[in-house]
């Protein structure tokens, strides 16, 4: 065992109420929504900290801090140009780091 710490792909995880908004969404939204969480497993850091560290999104995707006062809190990674969204936190462990995806919304 090494002491490196794991990169993406990050595991997620989702609360029960965010897996039930996304079951509850047409097809095309969710189709939507799984192109956001693919970008969040996959992405060097989750938070996406740094000026324009989320340049590299697809068009119609933006990260922000809820707070920006805990830039290590909860995100949110809007899509569909801000008609939908995904609040987040990740769980920065050495063994088993995770996203967990706490609300999913689209109007």
């Amino acid at each position: 065992m090494t002491d490196d710490f794991m990169g993406p792909p990050w595991q997620a995880d989702w609360t029960k109420n965010a897996e039930d908004s996304r079951y509850a969404l047409p097809e095309e939204a969710r189709v939507l929504v799984d192109e956001a969480r693919a970008e969040l497993v996959t992405a060097a850091d989750p938070y996406f900290r740094g000026v324009d560290s989320d340049r590299d999104l697809p068009g119609g995707m933006s990260v922000e801090p809820v707070q920006s006062t805990r830039p290590s809190g909860e995100h949110v990674i809007y899509f569909d140009h801000g008609r939908g969204w995904l609040r987040y936190h990740f769980t920065r462990r050495t063994t088993d780091p995770q996203i967990v995806i706490d609300e999913c919304f689209w109007q």
